[in-house]
């Protein structure tokens, strides 16, 4: 068990389980018992710091160069962004990834640019990003930069043979932030003046005592603190604990000016429960690569992760590698399925494609504004997976105008005849439900259902309007946003084992193959109970509603709503003798109500209460037994209404 969620199980049997009979001499004084971590607080936990009301999109390096980087290429894309219209559509982050350095200069620590490769930065002894960042500025952009959380880059540890690695002694090619973060952030942002900084987690992760260019003497060993195979072997809370020493240093440096925050931590860590809480986006996944397989694990990373994702902290898929192998212009279903998935589920628009070979195909896909603007909607919803299967998916969110967009996604290279449904859009299927078609502007109605054949890997993507089905508020699952995991339940965090698992680029068939790795399974869900079932209650099925673990504290931010309610009790996925579940509704740290304990089997009871006036709205699930293996609880049809 991890060291963050043995401290959790131990106050949750504390909080649960009456005080133990007094055995110690009187003089000696109790002991404090630990904090209840399902007290409400009263306030949003999910970050707040940076600028990433909605994702952040530009253009990064790697997808398109790897290392092989230099200022002609970097300045040429930014032109392209300003120069096709697209820098006004919203893609304004031009980030220099891995190749950027040349070493950490002795004795005095300061990182040394590759001058040969970004003349610009030649400013006297001490070399400088500034001038090209003031020239991005200039231009309209902001400037991105990456390091790693470690001593030494993924590059150097896992792909010493490609170009620009860093040079010099064992000490001067120690380029990553791990001993100096104050002293590396403060270069990057105030004297540089970046805006935006990836942090990969490489160097704690691949410098064992015996790994090779340890024992060659190459780079200095650094204990792994992350192992993505084993999350026993890792160490949760220092993980965090790095990557907010970093945060603190930004929010120190950058002057009050914008920024973001990049996480790449891959899903490893459990970065899932915290990554949100740290940085403005969060990797849920390992390297994308341009191939149809790879991209469907990537994705599969993020579509269980909803309610993991708000205004100020996304979940990242990895890069776009639309215009590469599988997407590229022989390939344009792949392309557009690609691009208008990760704009479904707020993912960061980073291209990652040699913009000086922009063709105007790929520029009308990298410039759909209609589906950029779902992408960019400020209500900040992650679609919600309405519909699951190994061959179709369907993705619905709810815009801040109160539209819909759906997209209809064949997985397969085969055609797949799929059903698009009111219920699906949480809209009356008594009604017309009208779509507009986000590619080719056509439009239809419907009512109750549609069916459609999606032709292989195809998505077809619309703007939906009709009568909403709960008509005076929003059931949670409508506004993801505004719903935070602050205590998921999750007492021992598990590898998801629902991703596709596609062949990696870098180990090919070498090995026993892919398998379950990213930590996560069993959290919050929308519109699903905790595993992927279904939210059902004494055989009463809920077609929405939120499903969590007993052990769990919600925070739903409240604009403007007056009630909530929602039908609450004991998943049937559940076990009889797991013990009970009570629910607690509480409105700024207020309690507003509560339910009886709840048993596996008894039908869902009304849980509501008047939240006039309140600005966190917190659900408190809380179980009557300490367990590794938490009783599922369900709020089912959870709504704010006006």
């Amino acid at each position: 068990m991890t060291p963050s969620r043995t401290i959790l199980l131990a106050a949750t049997m504390l909080a649960a389980s009456p005080a133990p009979a007094q055995t110690e001499p009187a003089q000696t004084a109790p002991a404090r018992a630990a904090p209840d971590p399902l007290a409400p607080t009263g306030r949003w936990t999910a970050n707040g710091d940076g600028h990433a009301p909605v994702p952040p999109m530009g253009w990064n390096t790697w997808n398109a160069f790897n290392s092989d980087i230099d200022e002609e290429k970097i300045l040429a894309s930014a032109n392209a962004l300003v120069s096709t219209g697209l820098a006004k559509l919203g893609y304004r982050y031009v980030n220099i990834d891995d190749g950027w350095w040349l070493k950490r200069r002795q004795p005095d620590g300061r990182m040394m640019i590759r001058t040969d490769r970004f003349p610009s930065a030649r400013q006297g002894r001490d070399t400088s990003f500034r001038p090209l960042t003031d020239r991005l500025h200039r231009m309209g952009l902001k400037a991105g930069i990456y390091s790693d959380i470690g001593r030494n880059s993924c590059g150097q540890i896992y792909t010493p043979d490609f170009k620009n690695q860093p040079e010099g002694t064992v000490a001067e090619r120690e380029v990553g932030l791990y001993g100096h973060v104050d002293q590396d952030i403060r270069l990057y942002f105030a004297e540089w003046n970046f805006d935006f900084i990836k942090v990969d987690g490489c160097g704690v992760r691949g410098l064992p005592a015996d790994a090779e260019r340890v024992r060659n003497g190459l780079y200095r060993a650094l204990p792994p603190i992350v192992d993505m195979q084993s999350l026993g072997k890792t160490d949760i809370p220092a993980m965090r604990a790095l990557y907010q020493q970093v945060g603190r240093a930004i929010r120190t440096h950058a002057g009050g000016r914008d920024y973001v925050y990049s996480l790449c931590l891959w899903g490893s860590a459990d970065v899932r429960s915290w990554g949100k809480d740290v940085g403005n986006t969060s990797r849920t996944s390992d390297d994308i690569s341009p191939h149809w397989p790879r991209m469907l694990t990537n994705l599969d990373t993020v579509t269980h992760r909803a309610l993991y994702a708000h205004p100020g902290s996304w979940n990242d898929p990895d890069m776009l590698f639309v215009g590469q192998g599988d997407f590229d212009a022989d390939h344009p279903a792949e392309a557009r399925s690609h691009f208008a998935l990760w704009a479904m589920l707020n993912a960061p628009l980073l291209i990652g494609y040699d913009l000086r070979k922009l063709t105007p195909a790929q520029k009308a896909i990298f410039g759909n504004a209609a589906i950029v603007a779902l992408n960019q909607d400020p209500a900040g919803n992650q679609a919600v997976l309405a519909y699951d299967s190994d061959e179709a998916q369907i993705f619905v969110k709810t815009l801040a105008d109160g539209t819909k967009a759906v997209a209809l996604f064949n997985r397969t290279a085969a055609p797949v005849n799929v059903v698009l449904t009111a219920d699906h859009l949480k809209l009356l299927r008594t009604a017309d439900v009208r779509l507009r078609d986000l590619w080719d502007g056509g439009e239809q109605a419907f009512r109750g259902e549609l069916a459609m054949t999606l032709p292989a890997h195809t998505t077809r993507i619309f703007r939906a309007e009709g009568t909403r089905r709960l008509a005076e508020g929003l059931y949670l699952t409508e506004q993801t946003g505004r719903v935070n995991p602050a205590v998921d339940g999750v007492v021992v965090p598990t590898a998801d084992p629902t991703l596709f698992h596609s062949i990696t680029p870098w180990a090919k068939t070498r090995g026993p193959g892919e398998h379950a790795q990213y930590a996560g399974w069993g959290g919050a869900e929308a519109d699903r109970a905790p595993y992927g079932k279904i939210l059902r209650v004494a055989d009463r099925n809920f077609d929405t509603g939120i499903g969590v673990l007993a052990g769990s504290r919600l925070e739903v931010r409240n604009s403007g709503f007056r009630r909530f309610s929602a039908m609450v009790g004991v998943n049937d996925s559940g076990r009889p003798a797991a013990g009970t579940i009570t629910f607690e509704l509480w409105g700024d740290g207020r309690l507003l109500a509560r339910s009886q304990p709840m048993a596996f089997g008894q039908a869902a009871a009304p849980l509501e209460a008047d939240v006039t006036g309140a600005k966190i709205v917190e659900l408190v699930a809380r179980g009557s037994i300490a367990t590794i293996d938490p009783q599922p609880a369900t709020w089912g049809d959870a709504a704010l209404l006006r």
